[in-house]
């Protein structure tokens, strides 16, 4: 399979950049567009070769796989002048692997379609980590023979891959991951900082609290590199205060009451404000030091 379909690939951010070259390691021709030149310089040197425009890969390629910071990113790519909508071959295979709005998920499949194109709506969890050791939770949107045919390709990217649904399913689930992630950032946060305050080393703390029953994958991931005070980004907190808000609007939408995540949503709206939003999301343990008065990552000083 992989020496006939040719992939094209666009989005090579901190996603998108490992998990095209998984796919260029696996054998795929791969052909890849982003307005970064430099991303597009080191995957080409990879071994991928270049598109100037979303139109150009969807003329040159059997599926398309998408990778883009927003909903808007995504409604432009995919149907916007010099998008895929123009040149998209009917039969075609196309999965946006971003976390968008699932009612922009839902437009975009429906556009393509008539044109005869299979989407599937496909938002990852995992991070920068999961990206690199293509070690990706996917969750995916739509018919259960398009998902089918492209799991080859999504399990060169991941490890735990779920049919959610119809077309946008995958965004809500996302939205529901993307929730419960929040959460257990500033749960972490909360505690270190009440211990740090009462003068408990946090490096203590996670060491308790990682073998008890407040043990989660985000402690195991970022725990000790709070402790370390160490935000270089897995996630960038602007993207995930991006997917809050796409949280809180489907939340409207569906007539669902969020009030902890209505605050988790204040919370990263002042990682923003505070100019905090290139660090990765656990640095939201910043904010509620701010308000505490401490850095929990200096043993309560």
């Amino acid at each position: 399979m992989s020496e006939k379909i040719k992939i094209g690939f666009i989005g090579l951010g901190i996603m998108g950049k490992p998990m095209s070259k998984h796919l260029i390691h696996a054998g795929y021709p791969l052909l890849v567009h982003d307005i970064n030149r430099d991303a597009v310089k080191e995957v080409v040197n990879a071994g991928a070769s270049e598109a100037f425009s979303p139109k150009e890969v969807a003329e040159k390629s059997d599926y398309i796989i998408t990778v883009l910071p927003d909903s808007p990113d995504v409604e432009e790519v995919a149907l916007g002048e010099k998008g895929l909508i123009e040149e998209v071959k009917s039969g075609m295979l196309y999965a946006d692997m971003s976390t968008i709005a699932p009612t922009v998920a839902v437009k975009v499949a429906e556009e393509l379609g008539k044109k005869g194109v299979r989407c599937l709506d496909a938002p990852v969890s995992g991070g920068q980590v999961g990206a690199e050791k293509a070690m990706l939770s996917i969750m995916v949107g739509g018919k259960e023979e398009d998902f089918n045919t492209f799991m080859p390709i999504f399990e060169k990217l991941g490890k735990t891959i779920t049919l959610c649904g119809e077309n946008g399913a995958g965004q809500i689930v996302k939205a529901c991951n993307q929730v419960q992630v929040a959460m257990n950032f500033v749960g972490m946060a909360e505690a270190f900082v009440l211990g740090a305050k009462a003068g408990v080393d946090p490096a203590i703390i996670l060491k308790v609290l990682s073998g008890g029953y407040a043990q989660t994958r985000v402690m195991d991931v970022r725990g000790e590199k709070i402790v370390n005070g160490d935000f270089n980004p897995g996630f960038k907190s602007k993207f995930h205060y991006k997917d809050l808000n796409i949280i809180m609007k489907t939340a409207l939408d569906y007539e669902v009451p969020l009030p902890a995540t209505a605050i988790v949503h204040e919370l990263f709206t002042t990682m923003l404000v505070k100019g905090r939003g290139d660090l990765d999301h656990s640095g939201i343990i910043t904010v509620i030091e701010d308000l505490a008065g401490i850095k929990a990552r200096t043993k309560g000083k």
